[in-house]
């Protein structure tokens, strides 16, 4: 299979990595100027496959029965009706409406630069007090992970936050994409159109692998500052900031609070990025689904002498 003039859509070279694994083809690409045009393309790992599917048992098993995403979708929003049925057999008089609307709301609200859950944007007139419990419902249920804003970056972290300050992610990051449109799924895999969901994607994605390492989940907004941090967690000697980039970049907040003398129990940090492994100025970079053996790794690794 061969693709000529390149240059006219570089984008399409991101399919080559499925045309790969596909296995059936041998694929060759040509055109003019590449080694200018490539640096507008986005790589798309084939890591996001996970990202599209989440870890249902009923769809992977779906996925790996036919070697496609094809009825994958479906099955998600099967999953998603159930759970919404399971909510008006389980939840109690008005909860159910009011455990739907928060429900609802946590991709809208995922979609927003300050991705804070805010009680009032759920329903007209709506108050924290009375919508609390249905926020614990869905944690309870294991359908929510509620990540907390710290009062300050510090150790401990367990008591050191501010119970009415919060971020929701779903425990199933496919269950997630499947809560966007349609063609969400499409999107992902063509590494399109996905906005201001990417942020949260890729947030939700590391959340998800924290809570399953045994991590609890904090994050950190300064007031009246730019300041943000992701999620953080500790060792026995330091606390971690954990930055989450959707793509290659920068992380300024990561260096603020390594280099700073206003937070001395974080002297590194780590970052999870579309790139490799490295480490530099104090910082660990990680690709995604490194996340999951992160409390592994930081239970072997000794960080100061890796800094040595």
């Amino acid at each position: 299979m061969i693709f000529d003039e390149l240059q006219e859509c570089p984008e399409i070279a991101t399919s080559l990595k499925f045309f790969k694994i596909d296995g059936r083809y041998d694929v060759i690409c040509s055109g003019s100027l590449l080694g200018i045009q490539y640096k507008r393309i986005e790589s798309s790992s084939v890591f996001l496959d996970y990202c599209i599917l989440g870890g249902m048992p009923a769809v992977v098993r779906e996925y790996i029965a036919k070697g496609t995403f094809e009825g994958t979708l479906d099955i998600q929003r099967q999953l998603l009706a159930d759970y919404c049925e399971d909510i008006r057999k389980y939840a109690e008089g008005m909860d159910q409406t009011r455990i739907l609307n928060v429900f609802e709301q946590i991709p809208v609200q995922l979609a927003k630069d300050n991705k804070k859950f805010q009680i009032t944007k759920v329903a007209s007139g709506a108050r924290f007090k009375d919508y609390r419990g249905c926020i614990e419902w869905l944690k309870d249920a294991g359908i929510v992970h509620i990540c907390y804003c710290l009062n300050f970056p510090e150790l401990p972290l367990n008591g050191n936050y501010d119970n009415t300050k919060y971020k929701l992610y779903f425990f199933d990051t496919g269950i997630f994409v499947a809560m966007l449109d349609e063609e969400a799924q499409e999107d992902l895999r063509a590494n399109k159109n996905l906005g201001v969901y990417k942020g949260a994607l890729y947030e939700n994605i590391v959340g998800e692998a924290l809570t399953k390492c045994g991590y609890g989940l904090y994050y950190y907004k300064k007031d009246a500052s730019t300041l943000e941090e992701d999620f953080f967690v500790r060792t026995k000697d330091y606390l971690l900031p954990v930055e989450v980039k959707a793509k290659k970049g920068t992380a300024k907040t990561l260096r603020t609070l390594i280099h700073s003398n206003s937070y001395p129990d974080i002297q590194y940090g780590i970052k999870f990025t579309a790139g490799n492994i490295g480490y530099s100025d104090k910082i660990y970079t990680f690709p995604y689904f490194c996340a999951s053996l992160l409390k592994d790794y930081l239970k072997h690794v000794n960080l100061d002498r890796e800094t040595k």
